[in-house]
């Protein structure tokens, strides 16, 4: 058991590095390089089969533990998936987050418009973002679904925040969805979350067809 819990924490935080993609090898050597130089190499071969169990990873002749790479109609599915829960979340943090959450989301968000073009900075900071907005939701179980979906949101690959005009987009489409929230208005907060991830899902396939 404990080796599982250290092999669950050890992904996470290889894939919130948020610097994978589709047909990476999944090699010991660079995770050792990125976070756990001198760590027991059991826990990563044990790892190895967590990634695949989850579908992170998939095994090609001659090359080994390859990060997938997801088609099109599975960006789409995955980011319909994703729309349902953060509409949800917004709606329900409307209901119930309270002033100081608010202000924290507020000054993420002034953060987030201040980076320019620092899109790596900007990409942790939008994760912090919408992960407090679940947390203001106050629902256990909304929250646990949002991070069963986490791991398939690492395959999507780069950021799409991948450069200032982006940032600022995104910053903007975060102010409404702030604004709604703050007025305790449901449909306005889940409508302006929905609007996001729409713009979103739209730059993601742009992405895909260069």
């Amino acid at each position: 058991m404990k080796r599982e819990i250290f092999g669950r924490a050890l992904g996470d935080d290889f894939l919130n590095c948020g610097s994978i993609c589709g047909g990476d090898l999944s090699s010991q050597c660079e995770r050792e390089k990125m976070f756990c130089q001198g760590s027991d190499k059991e826990f990563f071969l044990f790892d190895d089969r967590i990634f695949e169990s989850d579908g992170i990873v998939e095994h090609r002749p001659r090359l080994g533990a390859v990060i997938r790479t997801l088609t099109p109609s599975e960006v789409v599915e995955l980011y319909e998936m994703r729309l349902v829960l953060e509409r949800t979340a917004a709606q329900m943090a409307a209901k119930h987050a309270n002033d100081a959450e608010i202000d924290l989301l507020n000054d993420l968000n002034d953060q987030i418009a201040a980076l320019g073009d620092d899109t790596q900075q900007a990409a942790a900071l939008n994760q912090d973002f919408h992960h407090r907005i679940y947390l203001a939701s106050r629902n256990r179980f909304l929250l646990a679904s949002a991070r069963g979906l986490n791991n398939a949101l690492m395959l999507l690959g780069p950021t799409t925040l991948d450069d200032e005009a982006r940032i600022k987009t995104v910053s903007a489409q975060h102010a409404r969805i702030i604004e709604a929230i703050r007025a305790g208005d449901q449909t306005a907060a889940g409508d302006a979350a929905e609007a996001h991830l729409q713009t979103s899902l739209r730059h993601r396939l742009k992405g895909l067809d260069r």
